[in-house]
């Protein structure tokens, strides 16, 4: 296996083998954890666990044509990319697939699938902040030619995607804010950017309430609901949105050190998206807590193998789109525990490379190999280095 591995999967081998770990475990997961998903739109485990399986064959076919291209290709068409992803969101903000109130899905023609928008302009952001951090590294001083240039493109995609997502966005701002930071562009503007950022929020949220005709934030309602119920109604079991996280920690209890086994976790069957918001709390009920931590170690060794990645790069276009990544991949899953757990409110991420979801997971997957691509670069340029000379 690992010699195969070597043979046709260039780059860093503790990444791939995490991802292909992950990617298989989740076809066991998702088989176990969709009966309420059975209960409410009908159809068989076996019908989500083959569409499970398309979308796992497509993702790994993306992330291994991904990771044969030369990263600085990539940032040669991160215009492109960027461009795309606004072209997207747009589309979706007028003609988006409405599911559990949020208009956040693009329906693929004839096939029947869906696909979430935001999970593409994540990367494409990323991408194309990772290019013009570089391009402009000499002019971050100038507001006009250095600084706003580059923070436009983030005010545009979050604020495209605040609008029925406000987690995903705001995750989004702080890892470009962080991206910003390694830019070294001056505190001074970093803090402008904060200041204006929660100005513009605050306009936003007052608009909306002067104006509720206009519907400007949609989903004002349940982020309030979310909140004030986890930190002011934490008691109240009957309190919208109460109901499931508390189910998600009677899930966790009731898992134990080595949880109630495969297929026989009972409170999952109660949780709404028991394979993908609550995916953390329906893993604990069946595999239990000591499971809990080798996912954990596994999300942490992947980080550090790609922050490991990031800082041996030889351009600094390849150190920012890793750390981007890699950052953004373990927030998800870290966001998605913490809800699980109790400690944030109800919102919506997912488990990278776990949960049910196909935008999702082919979007990771892809950015895993750009990841790889950095990491295929840097394995030739030491195996050239090493090469004997001869006079």
């Amino acid at each position: 296996m690992v010699q195969f591995l070597r043979k046709h999967f260039k780059g860093d081998l503790v990444i791939w083998v995490v991802t292909l770990i992950l990617l298989g475990f989740s076809l066991v997961s998702v088989y176990s954890f969709v009966p309420i998903l059975v209960k409410i739109e009908g159809g068989t485990p076996f019908k989500y666990l083959f569409k499970h399986f398309i979308y796992i064959l497509l993702a790994v076919l993306a992330m291994y044509w991904v990771h044969k291209r030369d990263p600085m290709y990539i940032s040669k068409m991160s215009k492109i990319i960027y461009y795309g992803s606004i072209a997207l969101l747009i589309f979706t903000l007028f003609f988006g697939t409405k599911v559990n109130e949020a208009g956040r899905w693009v329906k693929i023609p004839f096939v029947g699938l869906t696909f979430q928008s935001s999970d593409f302009a994540k990367l494409a952001l990323l991408i194309y902040v990772s290019r013009m951090l570089v391009k402009k590294k000499d002019e971050m001083n100038d507001w006009k030619k250095g600084f706003l240039p580059v923070m436009a493109p983030i005010v545009i995609i979050c604020g495209l995607i605040v609008k029925d997502n406000f987690s995903t966005a705001a995750i989004l701002f702080m890892i470009c804010f962080m991206l910003l930071f390694l830019g070294r562009v001056p505190f001074s503007k970093l803090f402008s950017v904060i200041f204006a950022g929660i100005l513009l929020f605050v306009m936003a949220i007052g608009l909306h309430k002067a104006l509720p005709d206009l519907n400007i934030l949609p989903r004002y309602e349940t982020w309030v609901n979310r909140f004030t119920n986890r930190y002011e109604n934490a008691d109240d079991i009957d309190a919208p949105g109460n109901l499931q996280a508390k189910s998600a920690e009677q899930a966790i209890y009731s898992g134990g050190f080595l949880g109630q086994g495969i297929g026989k976790g009972k409170v999952k069957e109660f949780i709404p998206e028991a394979y993908a918001d609550f995916f953390f709390a329906s893993f604990v009920e069946e595999f239990g807590s000591f499971s809990a931590i080798i996912l954990v170690l596994l999300y942490l060794i992947m980080l550090y193998r790609i922050m490991r990645i990031a800082l041996r790069a030889e351009h600094l276009f390849e150190t920012y789109v890793c750390l981007g990544i890699g950052i953004l991949l373990l927030s998800q899953a870290a966001v998605n525990m913490m809800v699980c757990t109790g400690i944030f409110p109800v919102t919506g991420q997912n488990m990278p490379f776990l949960a049910m979801g196909g935008s999702a997971m082919i979007m990771a997957c892809v950015a895993i190999g750009i990841v790889q691509g950095v990491a295929q670069k840097q394995e030739e340029k030491v195996s050239v280095e090493s090469e004997p000379a001869f006079a």
